[in-house]
């Protein structure tokens, strides 16, 4: 069994238990443990797979930790910050949001391998997805704390329902956008070149459609399907109730967007490994 299947399995199988445990004890003092395993499954996993993948003498398990926690947690930080100061309810929101996380992941990717002398596309991608998951555990540590508190009280269910759905769509959310960016930035030499920027200005619009996803699925569910009486209520400021035709084509238009977004992101991400891996082989001739 490959080291990536242990650690997924057997942390697996420890969050299932701590689940069922909690819940059959009402003991809140392992909540904690719930968030941390359910949130950190997942992206630990794939930083595992990735070192096993792609082996280089210049990135180390010391640094990819520090990748993963240092680069994570300023990322978060820096992320929640500038949100606080800059990002307020409007047309450009999510293009804001995706602007700030993937400039402070990139920042925090450029911090911790500063010290690097010598540096490959293969290891932006490697450390870029590091960082990445890195954001994306700490990050859904909060999403699930905040599950956990609802009018009624404690919901374990919403608790884990939210690190199922979050873990799900980790792998192709922030350590996929910032692997492409880190290996377009290493393969720049670690200098912020044309490409790079353009890089960065493409992974944050993916970021920003990802993010916006929900609200471009209920304009087009409206546009195909709107009654007018939904739209006279939306004038005077009021939610239209909906009809069960237009829950499953909302539910269907933004599955496939997430699709698209995801697709598009491997494909780039095929493309950067492709170019990482022919100048390697170029280098080693």
């Amino acid at each position: 069994m490959r080291p990536w299947t242990r650690v997924f399995l057997i942390g697996l199988v420890l969050w299932l238990a701590t689940v069922v445990t909690t819940g059959w004890t009402r003991n809140s003092n392992l909540v904690p443990t719930v968030v941390l395993f359910g949130s950190f499954l997942v992206p630990v996993t794939f930083v595992v797979w990735a070192y096993g993948r792609e082996r280089s003498p210049r990135v180390t398990v010391e640094l990819m930790f520090r990748a993963f926690v240092v680069g994570g947690v300023l990322g978060v930080l820096g992320a929640s910050l500038l949100e606080s100061w800059l990002v307020r309810p409007s047309l450009v929101m999510y293009v804001l949001v995706g602007l700030i996380e993937e400039g402070v992941k990139l920042a925090a990717l450029m911090f911790v391998t500063r010290r690097m002398t010598t540096r490959s596309a293969m290891d932006g991608v490697m450390l870029g997805a590091t960082v990445g998951f890195g954001f994306a555990a700490f990050e859904s540590a909060g999403y699930a704390f905040n599950a956990l508190f609802t009018g009624d009280g404690l919901s374990l269910t919403q608790l884990v329902e939210t690190e199922v759905l979050r873990g799900i769509l980790t792998p192709v959310g922030h350590g996929l956008w910032t692997a492409i960016a880190g290996g377009v930035l290493f393969a720049a030499g670690g200098r912020i070149k044309p490409p790079v920027v353009l890089t960065y200005l493409g992974v944050s619009l993916l970021h920003a459609l990802w993010d916006s996803m929900s609200a471009i699925a209920i304009a087009i569910t409206l546009v195909l399907t709107g009654r007018p009486w939904q739209f006279q209520l939306l004038r005077i400021g009021r939610v239209p109730r909906v009809t069960e035709w237009q829950v499953h084509l909302y539910t269907l238009v933004n599955w496939a967007g997430l699709l698209v977004i995801s697709l598009v992101a491997l494909a780039w991400l095929g493309v950067v490994v492709a170019a990482g891996r022919r100048a390697r082989e170029i280098v080693s001739q």
